[in-house]
């Protein structure tokens, strides 16, 4: 008989953990999980030496992971959302206070993501988390949260974004398959960058994130000079006087605009994701978190100031342009334009750079686990073939974003798709913080490293109610801002994406088992690269007859 062809990713696991004898006595006891000896506490099937074995083992430090949050946050929204923000609340004041509750509402969740990282320093980020408290029914938070993490982490849009600019920098026609065919190149280098020559894309992707600091920085200064009058703006305060005129009364609106400040916030959590690969994970993740969130806090804010001293409201709402182009346009003048066009294509770049990095580790987690997947799971957890980097963990996250990239039209496909994205989130946030409740409830004597202080707990559980609940609300224009979709459809669809996790769940461990006559057992093995993995086998169950 044949061997079967992915046999050689794998050997029976027989519980050595070689690797971590050859460690220090230092370097073992910081990569303990803090609650490593309560089985009550631990994520999934895989203890905490088991989950962290395999892959390049712990490479980044304080430095890479300020970076690795700071390329994830700073993609393309903060040169483009806040001219949607600004239209969709109706007044310069009230846009700037969103941007401000947007850094509240961050603040408040990196603190609780804090709290349970510190507590579970593994890969994975809410996975983890929800696996430890939502135990029952078995892998149901674990199926969901996958369906979520396969469907919607895909990084299309910011390919489209790097390939529409790129065009413009060369002067070239953005058609609609020259514009696609560059942003399949993108994901495609991407994911041979990270899967191949691993090292080397952690290097480009702290490069690019200095790099978009940069061009911010230069954005504030910039700023700086027109609100001084020394510019060709005419009067760069007018749009500071009176500044909440016009704003809008519909919380659907603002519902809607907090979805995308809280997109262009979104990152904080990106070391949460790749825990494995992080040097001391406890004491890093503590120094990287807020201080990637706070470098990013301080530039959005002043990049806000500087944008509304170059143009008037009036201005940006009639340009049809981001608003970071009518910055440099009347600022600079038009021929500016094309030098921020290679700013936000190289921005986007990093984004998507950053994301898939952290995406594919989310997904070797997944694997990991023993969700089912096509070809079966060791594969997809392996580190093939480099045995350093989750290659195929680098493909599932290809896919669905080669899909996005060619099917749907740009124009009203890529906000759609960005509503979608969100409102999950919310839902996942939502019982995060439940979660991080029930378990100071049912384990009071945990050891955590750092702890939240409860009342902002409270107040992002509150938003996290709010932004669930108003985008059902009807918005002023009664349309919202997806025409001619229906202006509540991104919330069914997130919602629909979440109950098909709990049918794929139900199917996998009730209904097939129940059909065929057999259950689920659990084993583990250890692939050849040293990742170890929960695999599920078909196990007839004998039915005696009396």
């Amino acid at each position: 008989m044949s061997t079967p062809w992915w046999s050689r990713f794998s050997k029976k696991h027989k519980g050595d953990h070689a690797s971590e004898s050859q460690l220090s006595e230092k370097d073992q006891r910081i990569q303990k999980e803090p609650n490593n000896d309560d089985t009550d506490l631990n994520p999934g099937e895989l203890t905490f030496e088991e989950d962290t074995a395999g892959g390049l083992g712990r490479h980044l430090g304080v430095t890479s992971c300020t970076l690795l949050i700071v390329g994830r946050i700073i993609g393309t929204g903060i040169f483009s959302t806040p001219s949607s923000i600004l239209s969709g609340v109706g007044s310069v004041g009230a846009s700037l206070m969103l941007w401000v509750l947007g850094f509240l509402l961050s603040f408040c969740g990196l603190f609780i993501w804090l709290e349970f990282g510190t507590m579970f320093p593994r890969s994975g980020g809410e996975k983890v988390y929800l696996e430890a408290v939502y135990r029952k029914p078995k892998y149901l938070a674990t199926v969901v949260f996958a369906t979520n993490a396969i469907l919607l982490g895909f990084t299309a849009s910011g390919c489209i974004v790097f390939a529409s600019n790129i065009l413009v920098a060369a002067n070239q026609i953005a058609g609609q398959w020259n514009e696609r065919g560059i942003a399949l190149g993108v994901i495609f280098f991407v994911t041979l960058l990270h899967g191949l020559t691993p090292k080397t894309g952690v290097l480009i992707m702290n490069l690019l994130s200095i790099f978009k600091i940069v061009i911010l920085v230069f954005v504030v200064v910039t700023g700086w000079v027109v609100l001084s009058g020394k510019t060709r703006v005419a009067d760069p305060h007018y749009n500071f006087r009176n500044a909440f005129a016009g704003s809008s009364t519909s919380s659907n609106n603002y519902a809607t605009a907090t979805f995308k400040v809280l997109n262009a916030y979104a990152g904080w959590s990106n070391v949460n994701y790749v825990m494995n690969n992080v040097r001391d994970p406890v004491r890093t993740l503590k120094i990287a978190g807020p201080l990637g969130l706070g470098i990013c806090t301080v530039l959005y804010l002043l990049a806000n100031v500087a944008y509304f001293a170059a143009a008037t409201k009036t201005e940006i709402d009639d340009s049809g342009v981001t608003v970071a182009a009518l910055f440099f346009g009347n600022v600079f003048g038009s021929t500016a334009e094309r030098a921020l066009a290679v700013f936000i294509a190289l921005s986007a770049l990093g984004n998507v750079i950053t994301v898939t990095f952290a995406a594919s580790r989310v997904n070797q987690e997944l694997a990991k686990e023993g969700i089912p997947l096509p070809f079966g799971n060791k594969f997809w957890a392996s580190n093939w073939p480099t045995g350093k980097s989750p290659l195929p963990g680098l493909i599932i996250h290809l896919i669905p974003s080669i899909i996005v990239i060619i099917a749907p039209p740009p124009n009203v496909a890529y906000p759609f798709i960005l509503d979608v994205e969100g409102y999950p989130q919310q839902i996942i946030n939502f019982f995060i913080v439940i979660g991080l409740f029930y378990l100071r409830w049912k384990k009071p004597d945990a050891v955590r490293p750092f702890k939240v202080w409860w009342p902002l707990a409270v107040f992002f559980l509150a938003a996290a109610a709010f932004l669930l609940i108003a985008p059902f609300l009807r918005p002023a224009n009664g349309v919202g801002d997806t025409p001619p979709l229906p202006y509540y459809l991104y919330c069914l669809v997130g919602i629909a994406i979440m109950f098909a996790g709990v049918l794929y769940w139900a199917v996998w461990r009730i209904i097939l088992p129940k059909v065929f006559g057999y259950e689920l057992v659990a084993r583990k093995e250890k692939l050849d690269d040293g990742t170890v993995v929960a695999v599920f086998s078909n196990q007839k169950i004998q039915r005696f007859e009396d």
